[in-house]
């Protein structure tokens, strides 16, 4: 698979994230399951807990995770007759066009009119990447501030990011997503003297001290140094995450009324592991701001 971006593509990626004002966070790798929406939904309210205003785009048209998320959160919000912080949905469409250029201009310009729309009226927008290579994931990597990574500690995971060897798990040459995004970091600085912030999260972590969990950490930390992204402390593996998205809740909602999830002494430390990744992720619109949950 080629993720070198012809001069044509590259044009229409130009005038992209030209509008001032939002810090624009991409949730993304090319492989389902690693966590993406979860984590995209407790950054979301989590930043609007803290009186931030956010605009969220779910990328992922077939599956759409994320959206459903959200409507289970405005639904549960109606349902109870609580006031809920819900971040503003831009959605896009995937082209009907049968042309592939015609369809990706299309494309752009749904994904610039959205992206335009959500940058004056929002200090942050999420955007939850699929778990496969897209047109509009492209675009979306093109320029963002920030890009977060969520992997499991599974060399499945790792091999989106570099090969491994399979005798002495040394870290080979950078794969397919490693090189889609260290292509996006150079266009970007080429083309508006900015550079982006690439971290790498690992998630759904065992508690327990596993050889392989080990190896990975090691992986990782290697790879970080090779090419140059940040690695941050992620989300544990814990049961309440998949009990929380039928309800669209977060652990930053679990003593609202009406919820019925008990707040426990778990629920503590996940909720310590989020402000770890703020902090982690150094926002510059944060500087300043505590975090208050």
């Amino acid at each position: 698979m080629n993720f070198s971006m012809r001069a044509d593509t590259l044009d229409r990626f130009r005038n992209i994230g030209k509008t001032n004002g939002a810090h624009l966070i991409v949730v993304g790798n090319e492989k389902g399951g690693a966590g993406k929406s979860t984590v995209a939904m407790h950054l979301s309210i989590a930043l609007m807990r803290m009186d931030k205003s956010v605009g969220v785009i779910d990328l992922d048209l077939r599956q759409r995770t994320f959206g459903r998320y959200l409507q289970n959160r405005r639904d549960w919000a109606e349902r109870y007759g609580v006031e809920l912080p819900i971040p503003t949905e831009g959605r896009v469409s995937a082209s009907e066009l049968r042309n592939l250029d015609e369809s990706e201009v299309e494309e752009n310009a749904r994904f610039q009119a959205v992206l335009s729309e959500l940058k004056t009226r929002h200090d942050f927008i999420i955007v939850d990447a699929p778990g496969s290579d897209t047109h509009y994931s492209r675009l979306a990597h093109a320029v963002a501030d920030t890009i977060i990574t969520p992997v499991n500690d599974s060399f499945i995971d790792f091999d989106l990011l570099a090969e491994i060897d399979a005798e002495t798990f040394e870290v080979g040459k950078p794969s397919v997503y490693s090189e889609m995004v260290w292509d996006c970091r150079k266009k970007r600085a080429g083309r508006d003297r900015k550079s982006i912030d690439w971290v790498v999260m690992r998630n759904r972590m065992s508690q327990l001290d596993a050889r392989n969990k080990r190896r990975v950490g090691d992986g990782l930390q290697k790879l970080s140094e090779r090419i140059g992204f940040r690695l941050a402390p992620g989300f544990a593996e814990r049961v309440i995450y998949r009990e929380l998205f039928p309800l669209g809740l977060t652990l930053l909602d679990l003593t609202e009324d009406g919820s019925s999830v008990a707040f426990s002494m778990s629920h503590v430390a996940a909720r310590q592991e989020l402000r770890d990744l703020l902090g982690m992720l150094k926002l510059p619109q944060l500087a300043d701001t505590k975090i208050s949950f």
